[in-house]
């Protein structure tokens, strides 16, 4: 089965026959030009449609790329609005926006990485581009709305955006009337003026009636034009108009009834039955027609009604597709629901049926939603599962999900298992785990007689996505378990995968042997874990999954780093993203992550331009990219780069990393709590840190765990610091023996990057304690530890002044030795006096120049201005990018400019000297 878009809704209408000219609404439209956001908003009957056709088919605009999608109720989920947004600006503007479709694969939907990607594209058309969103009230979404409102914020100045609606939509349409960035069109404006309705009755209806008739149909009406339409259409042929238009009263809705019986009745049963049966489809086609209505005649019948002007709009040059004017299909469906309610789920059905033989599954599931068979659209999501998993299409059926009573997904096997999927991205541990054991239950009713598998809804669905379930099975539970930090439990489920899988079924292989590595992983085995998680990435290979291959080499790396090969890590992250970038926008997400993992490995070893490269340049996807399980590590790289920059602006970025972190597919070595536990030492907020530790339950006497590792690690620099705080305490004495448990648990599972680290504490925690000796020794051999010594200068350099001191005694020591003697003090001695060149020069700095008039300053502007009034507040980063709607990335910069031109390096310096200065 394949998705794909109904053509019709990107056809711009044609102007309607005998269109009553409006030059003073055209005029309206030429001056929305100026203007970011149309908004053309009236009550249903307005000629909303009909005007911005005229006005489209005008030969003066012929110049212009014109964009038209209509919407309707299926267009509510963000992925499938921007999906029809962009594919709509693709058929005026070819090759715009084919990133930004392939990011709506992701799910949930990274909606402004998308838009930004979008409007980026959009900023190189060289035309004027006119994008219009007919009928937008059918789209009844918060999130819809949120990314309309960031891409018409965003909008270069060439396009232009027309909304039409019934309502006005959820948009800061206020501060845009105000900035003069909003042009309207509204019902008072759309209303037929007394000339408009002559125009209208007696020039287009040809009704030759008398001028105090049409002043009376106009007073009534109040140029309420399907009013009018329909009273037309009920005086044609009348003799008795005088006392037709004597009793047409009342609000508009009981006109409307009015109206609509008297046109119905008026119908031959024929072609009344074929207006009921037909009105609860958003689109009409004659086969479509002759499914839904056991008839043979709708192609016909379309024909006939367009003629008789029964308010059905041509959806395409060929007459082939229609729709009907959408206050006539409310009417028409409330009088089936009325009339013939039993018949609606029959019909809804039908329609269903016949969109599943064209290949049209998300109508086909729609419509069996809403005829109520659920089974029937469970089954069709079921069968839908291959190709939108291939398409990343997860939104849609995670929307199918939602729409499905729980009993429908608890009989199927596959939907159980997916459902799962979605809560684990929630976050909702304990709902996946009810889910598997539901679609355990669920398998074993398929796998009985062929009685069994009916009731289960699976009869002919016997795909490899169901042969490979009970694996599939397995490795959610072995995620599960993961997530839970059982190593033992992960590991037993994915063997019991990598048992059912198949010899050819490479991905399920190759996801059940990574599992088993990250199990290894997490039990501190990183040799182990190599090996297995390498064979792991080649299975993804033979797979032919490209994308989680690239991926899954940041893990990789992640193993290498805690064996203590650094060099390797950044080798095979280079060879992985040079792949990603052969592949183009297909690999973004893979270039992205892996950018980010480059970020980390150059900045430990001490090159932060690089380490900020490839944070700026993995932000346009990762800062605002999908929700995978690894994009809360840009916030946590830009945190390690940012201490230098300041503490706070560290911390807001963790503080973002833990909001989007949840718990899932790898170990969690480095608890993000515990970071910024560090970043607190570091800064001298020692009670935080303690409160960290306290709340964490950590002591001195726990035994020795890799998964605890990070967090012991961290302890030990909090008990330093409050030994240098308060000497007399003896705070670091017990850290001692903690780092011998540690190292000895690092060094017998062959973690190289733990014992660098450990001994390096070893030397700080020595030397608090007055141990110099015993510091320099773990010093020498920290540094001697390691096959690659030049990669760890961060290590080192982010302890500080105490091992600033350490490393300038340990240069000066071995220049006292003898050379036959002191050979390891040498290398020791050489590399401590290159960590002392890189981070902190012997000699005394010059004093800083005299600071420079603020006449001579370089002069913010308007925007850095706004910025650094919002500095001077409780918002974050990223809530500052909010209240602007720029990028976070944006604000990064603007903030970096301002601490030039201040000639400061953190925010809380540059609010003060711009208060000294007068700018705030």
């Amino acid at each position: 089965m394949k998705r794909s878009m109904m053509a019709t809704k990107l056809y711009v209408p044609a102007p309607r026959r005998g269109f009553v000219a409006r030059p003073r609404l055209r005029e309206k439209l030429r001056l929305g030009s100026d203007s970011g956001l149309t908004l053309v908003s009236a009550p249903a009957g307005f000629g909303k449609t009909a005007l911005l056709a005229d006005w489209l088919g005008d030969a003066t605009v012929q110049e212009r790329r014109v964009a038209w999608l209509s919407l309707d109720a299926g267009d509510g989920e963000p992925a499938t609005f921007w999906s029809g947004v962009i594919t709509s600006l693709q058929s005026a503007v070819p090759g715009v926006g084919s990133t930004a479709l392939e990011l709506i694969g992701s799910s949930p939907l990274a909606t402004e990485l998308v838009l930004t990607t979008l409007v980026n594209d959009l900023a190189a058309a060289p035309q004027d581009v006119w994008l219009v969103l007919d009928d937008y009230h059918t789209v009844d979404s918060q999130a819809v709305g949120t990314g309309l409102a960031y891409f018409l914020e965003n909008l270069p100045p060439q396009v232009h955006v027309v909304v039409s609606t019934r309502s006005d939509p959820d948009l800061p349409l206020s501060r845009w009337r105000v900035r003069g960035e909003l042009a309207e069109i509204r019902a008072a404006d759309l209303r037929f003026t007394p000339d408009e309705t002559a125009a209208y009755l007696n020039g287009v209806a040809g009704l030759d009636l008398a001028a105090e008739q049409v002043n009376t149909l106009d007073q009534r009406t109040e140029g309420w034009i399907a009013a009018l339409q329909l009273a037309a259409l009920s005086l044609r042929d009348r003799e008795d108009a005088a006392a037709f238009i004597e009793r047409f009263a009342g609000d508009h809705r009981y006109i409307v009834d009015y109206l609509v019986e008297e046109v119905l009745e008026h119908q031959p049963d024929a072609v009344r039955s074929f207006l009921l049966h037909t009105a609860l489809l958003d689109r009409l086609t004659g086969p479509l027609c002759d499914a839904v209505t056991g008839r043979d005649d709708g192609g016909t019948m379309l024909l006939t009604l367009e003629r008789a002007n029964l308010f059905v709009v041509p959806l395409d040059d060929q007459r082939e597709w229609y729709r009907y004017h959408h206050l006539f299909a409310d009417v028409l469906r409330g009088r089936l629901l009325s009339e013939e309610p039993a018949q609606v789920p029959l019909l809804h059905r039908r329609a269903s049926h016949w969109y599943e033989s064209h290949g049209h599954v998300e109508d086909a599931v729609r419509h069996a939603l809403a005829g109520q068979d659920f089974d029937r659209a469970a089954h069709l999501a079921e069968l839908a599962v291959p190709m939108l998993r291939r398409s990343r299409q997860d939104a849609v059926l995670f929307g199918w999900l939602k729409a499905l009573p729980d009993a429908a997904i608890r009989r199927s096997p596959l939907l159980n298992v997916f459902y799962g999927g979605m809560l684990m991205a929630s976050g909702d541990l304990a709902g996946v785990e009810q889910r598997l054991d539901d679609a355990d239950r669920a398998l074993a009713e398929a796998q009985r007689p062929a009685a069994g598998a009916a009731a289960a809804g699976l009869e002919g669905a016997e795909t490899q996505e169901l042969q490979m379930l009970p694996a599939t099975i397995a490795m959610y539970r072995a995620s599960l378990a993961q997530a839970r930090g059982d190593v033992a439990g992960t590991s037993a489920h994915a063997r019991r995968a990598l048992d059912m899988a198949g010899p050819d079924h490479h991905f399920a292989r190759g996801a059940a042997a990574a599992f088993l590595g990250l199990a290894a992983w997490a039990d501190g085995d990183v040799l182990g874990a190599l090996e297995t998680f390498t064979q792991a990435v080649a299975s993804l290979r033979a797979a032919g999954n490209l994308l989680d291959e690239l991926s899954s080499t940041v893990i990789l790396a992640d193993m290498w780093l805690a064996a203590g090969r650094p060099g390797e890590a950044r080798r095979i992250c280079g060879n992985a993203l040079r792949q990603a970038d052969a592949r183009g926008d297909s690999m973004m997400r893979a270039s992205a992550e892996l950018q980010v993992a480059l970020s980390e490995i150059c900045r430990q070893a001490g090159d932060l331009s690089d380490a900020n490269r490839h944070l700026e340049t993995a932000s346009a996807f990762v800062e605002k990219g999908p929700m995978t399980e690894s994009r809360y590590r840009w916030f946590v790289a830009s945190a390690l780069v940012a201490q230098d920059e300041g503490p706070d602006l560290a911390l807001s970025y963790l503080d973002q990393a833990a909001e989007l972190f949840r718990p899932g597919f790898f170990p969690d070595v480095r608890p993000i709590p515990a970071i910024k536990a560090r970043v607190w030492v570091r800064q001298g907020n020692l009670s935080e840190a303690a409160s960290w530790a306290r709340a964490a339950g950590l002591s001195v006497r726990d035994d020795a765990s890799y998964m605890q590792e990070y967090s012991h690690l961290t302890l030990v620099r909090l008990l330093i610091a409050q030994q240098h705080a308060h000497p007399d305490t003896n705070a670091a004495a017990g850290a001692v023996d903690l780092l011998d448990r540690l190292l000895a648990s690092a060094t017998d599972s062959g973690r190289g990057g733990s014992v660098v680290e450990i001994r390096m504490l070893q030397a700080l925690a020595h030397d608090v304690l007055g141990h110099r000796r015993q510091a320099l020794e773990a010093l020498g051999a920290a540094f001697a530890g390691s096959p690659e010594p030049d990669e760890y200068v961060r290590l080192f350099l982010d302890e500080g002044p105490p091992m600033i001191e350490l490393l300038r005694e340990a240069a000066s020591e071995a220049m006292h030795d003898a050379p036959d003697t002191a050979t390891h003090d040498a290398a020791a001695a050489a590399h401590a006096q290159r960590l002392l060149t890189l981070g902190a020069p012997s000699e005394p700095q010059p004093p800083r120049p005299a600071e420079r008039p603020p006449s001579d300053v370089d002069p913010l502007s308007e925007r850095e201005l706004q910025v650094l009034r919002l500095l001077d507040s409780e918002l974050s980063g990223p809530e500052i990018a909010r209240a602007l709607f720029i990028s976070h990335n944006t604000v990064r910069t603007h903030t970096k400019h301002i601490f030039t031109k201040l000639g400061v390096t953190s925010r809380r310096a540059a609010v003060s000297r711009a208060r000294d200065r007068g700018l705030m």
